[in-house]
């Protein structure tokens, strides 16, 4: 397990408020190396054309990796905030879900390196994403 401590989905979805809530980001698993959400594609998440926002793709990205590098660090001393965040669309979606799998590829001291992996409900790659996170001291 790479987790500071034990948490279960209840307080995942506590901490994921505002944006994630609003465009139905929903946590579905925590694994010992990885966490897991889905997004509904619909009228919040569609552009224009009716194909899956590739923002909406990032924002579940960015909600995973943020929530994964919470995880790891004690929330208590230090916080970590998104310092890149990078998007490879790669299929259109038009409905059902899509869901996302943040699994580090690197835990540092000050930095983390997420990578999440957004696939449709076939398992079908939509996104691959890339998110370093800085980790700071709370002063």
């Amino acid at each position: 397990m790479i987790w500071f401590q034990p948490t279960t989905l209840e307080q995942v979805h506590a901490l994921n408020v505002g944006m994630p809530r609003h465009i139905g980001i929903e946590f579905t698993e925590i694994g010992a190396d990885f966490v897991r959400a889905r997004m509904p594609v619909d009228d919040r998440t569609r552009q224009p054309f009716g194909i899956l926002h590739g923002g909406a793709s990032v924002a579940l990205a960015e909600t995973l990796g943020s929530t994964g590098a919470g995880l790891v660090i004690d929330r208590s001393t230090q916080r970590g905030v998104g310092q890149e965040i990078n998007a490879n669309h790669v299929r259109a979606i038009k409905d059902g879900f899509v869901i996302g799998t943040a699994r580090p590829l690197h835990i540092g001291r000050r930095s983390h390196v997420w990578e999440i992996r957004i696939t449709d409900e076939q398992d079908r790659l939509v996104c691959i994403s890339r998110i370093t996170m800085a980790i700071l001291d709370i002063a």
